[in-house]
């Protein structure tokens, strides 16, 4: 065996410090209560980090590697150098040097519900058999310090005994703002220094071969203005010492990465639609701006490419991620900068996979990506969680991710109601007794405080017109053979999201009968046939409404201030019409959406893009929405907090006054895994002319060698 386990005790002092994180409390039956909610694809994507050789490709189906250990999500990796000083390497060495060389790793991993950058030394049997034999690992961060425990890290790299990457642990300060910025780690001492100004965004760091520079993709103090496809970015370098001489020198781009310290590549998407990849050369002396650098395309039209990869001082070959015209999956391919030509790796291994993000060793041997480990690929796949809890900034509430849409709580809080298109299903808290309750499309979920059993719901095809057909039934689950469906709303229009009143007697609803979507309350059991009123009036939408605990309030989100244009905010209401008030302004265009109250009333938690977006979202997967990230507020709309920090789409938020064990739950039976889809925008292919698809015919070749 390696001298690996020499460093045992070394690893699990390391690893106690990433946990030192505040106590993850007990449901002891003393207080406490829970948020619950949706986090769009995350329980699927499963993504561990592979590799595949670079040099000596044999013709055959080449062998790829599963370097991450298949804990949790493992993502974005970077591939130091071995004569890097950096710290973790002085301590493994500690145990004598191995043999022969470990392949060497630094990743972004989600294990434990936190967001932190991973190094891991590979180990093999032999040179021929690429199975992992050992591991070290160990985490680079030290996340003790109340600001760095809930971030979101991001495109890391080891550059000596410094670590560079994106977090989000400082707050902007500023409604539809990102705080993603670029920080270095001096792993000896634990420094960290924050290298993007404030009031700056900066993406997806690369730092130059000599390590003296960094580049990034910029938002360069502009705000974001609710961009889903591609960031309107720049690109800037700096020192990385300490992010001064900071230089904008790409007007338009992103994804930034070195060859040497005068050659950067990027990806943009170009005035005919086709994302592609561009060489910036840099002066080698005078001024540096966007005036006197040069910038030329690599990549012909015909395909998207992005996302692209280098190594040091390697001007042959690049590698990219790709969506060709013939395939619904990205892949990572390698561009021939010589001939002009492509050469498809993943394809031949995993044709129907995505595969995101590749990266190459500095020598330029062996490309690494992300991909789902799924059993479709022969690997056996994780255990899918129900429940994925993750840390909370606010003492004696738990938080969790959900596997399902529109989750609710029973009163008891023992059974979760949720929908999962097409359909409307219940499962006890533990992940028991599934159920499918309704077999039509339906959205929103509610439990009738009062009866038991009763859960209300809008049965109907979601973001619907105006005079789209959508009613709101209430369903009694515990007729378990043949669940009581009693349909509410008569008058054949857009009525959805109800919400009981605490009594039981009365429905808040949203309805279209007018031509605009206002609210309404009418009678819980006998519906619009015995009693309706009309609550709110106006050539807007008012929708989501949420009633309060002790009965006297009603938030509700809407774009009265704009309508028509997108932008959602909160508001409050009493049920008799009287007190109405904004409760969140979401920033320019801002989307605020689906909120809840807690159990004591005092806050209301919701969904928003008040964070803005805090990666290139052509790096990950599909994300509906904008808004993505889950908040917190009190009543007079004081002490806005955020839960939640990630690329994902978080929504449909519920705060049930039960105060749920933080660990996961895992499903206890199989479900699929790997079930989630690409950027539906990268299914575009734009039009071409004749002249453009003789070049892509030309160009993307297979085969060959490099």
């Amino acid at each position: 065996m390696k001298p690996i386990f020499f460093v045992s005790f070394l690893l699990y002092f390391l690893v106690s410090l990433s946990r030192a994180t505040p106590d993850h409390h007990e449901d002891t039956g003393n207080g406490g209560s829970s948020i619950v909610f949706t986090s769009l694809g995350r329980l699927d994507y499963q993504f561990d980090i592979f590799s595949l050789p670079i040099s000596k490709l044999p013709a055959s189906k080449p062998r790829e590697t599963k370097i991450t250990d298949g804990q949790s999500v493992n993502f974005n990796g970077h591939f130091p150098s071995s004569s890097s000083s950096s710290s973790s390497q002085t301590l493994i060495q500690i145990a004598g040097p191995p043999e022969p060389q470990p392949l060497r790793l630094v990743y972004v991993t989600e294990r434990n519900g936190f967001s932190n950058i991973y190094y891991d030394e590979v180990y093999y049997y032999d040179d021929h058999d690429l199975e992992v034999s050992d591991r070290v690992q160990f985490p680079l961060l030290e996340l003790g310090e109340k600001e760095q425990r809930i971030s979101m890290k991001d495109r890391p790299s080891l550059v000596g005994d410094y670590l560079v990457y994106v977090s989000t642990h400082e707050d902007s300060g500023e409604p539809r703002t990102s705080s993603a910025a670029v920080y270095s780690t001096e792993l000896k001492s634990g420094v960290t220094r924050r290298l993007t100004p404030y009031g700056v965004a900066d993406y997806s760091p690369s730092v130059s071969p000599s390590g003296n520079w960094t580049a990034v993709a910029s938002y360069g103090g502009k705000g974001w203005h609710g961009e889903i496809e591609e960031l309107s970015t720049d690109i800037y370098v700096f020192l990385t010492r300490d992010g001064t001489r900071r230089v904008k020198v790409v007007q338009h781009g992103g994804w930034p990465c070195w060859v040497d310290e005068s050659t950067l590549y990027f990806h943009r998407r170009g005035e005919d639609m086709w994302w592609s990849i561009y060489r910036a050369i840099l002066p080698e002396t005078g001024s540096l701006s966007t005036r006197s650098v040069m910038i030329e395309r690599v990549t012909p039209p015909g395909l998207h490419v992005f996302t692209p990869a280098t190594s040091p001082g390697n001007k042959n070959f690049i590698a990219v991620a790709t969506r060709r015209p013939t395939s619904q999956f990205r892949h990572i391919e390698l561009f021939d900068l010589r001939r002009n030509e492509f050469k498809e790796l993943t394809h031949l291994v995993s044709p129907k996979t995505h595969h995101f993000n590749p990266f190459i060793s500095p020598d330029s041997s062996r490309v690494g990506y992300h991909k789902c480990r799924g059993k479709e690929d022969g690997i056996e796949s994780s255990t899918i969680l129900f429940l994925q809890n993750l840390p909370s900034p606010i003492q004696d509430v738990s938080l969790f991710a959900f596997d399902g849409r529109f989750p609710s709580f029973s009163p008891a809080g023992d059974r979760i109601a949720y929908a999962k298109f097409p359909g409307l299903f219940v499962v006890d808290l533990d992940g028991q007794n599934l159920r499918k309750v309704y077999d039509g499309n339906a959205f929103c979920t509610a439990w009738d405080p009062i009866r038991k059993g009763v859960i209300y719901t809008s049965a109907g095809p979601n973001f619907g017109s105006v005079d789209t057909e959508v009613d709101i039934v209430s369903i009694n689950v515990d007729d378990v053979d043949h669940p009581t469906i009693n349909k509410l709303t008569t008058n054949d229009q857009n009525n959805a999201f109800p919400s009981p009143s605490p009594d039981g007697k009365w429905i808040v609803f949203r309805s279209g009968r007018t031509g605009y979507k206002n609210l309404y309350i009418m009678d819980a059991e006998k519906g619009e046939r015995s009693v309706l009123h009309r609550l709110t009036d106006g050539p807007w939408s008012d929708t989501m409404p949420n009633w309060s605990p002790d009965g006297e309030w009603i938030v509700f989100a809407s774009d009265r201030h704009d309508p028509g244009n997108g932008s959602f905010e909160l508001y409050l209401i009493h049920p008799n019409g009287t007190g109405f008030r904004k409760l969140v302004q979401s920033g320019s265009r801002g989307i605020t959406a689906h909120p809840w109250f807690s159990p004591d009333g005092k806050r209301i938690v919701f969904t928003s893009d008040y964070g803005a977006i805090s990666a290139e979202p052509i790096s990950n997967p599909l994300q509906y929405q904008p808004y993505g990230e889950i908040f917190t507020i009190n009543l007079d709309g004081s002490d806005i907090r955020r839960m939640t920090h990630n690329f994902y789409e978080d929504g449909t938020p519920v705060w049930v006054g039960k105060h749920i064990k933080a660990v996961d739950v895992v499903w206890p039976e199989d479900m699929p895994a790997c079930d989630f889809e690409d950027l539906d925008w990268l299914n575009k292919m734009p039009s071409q002319g004749f002249e453009a698809k003789a070049m892509m015919i030309k160009m993307i070749k297979c085969g060959g060698s490099l």
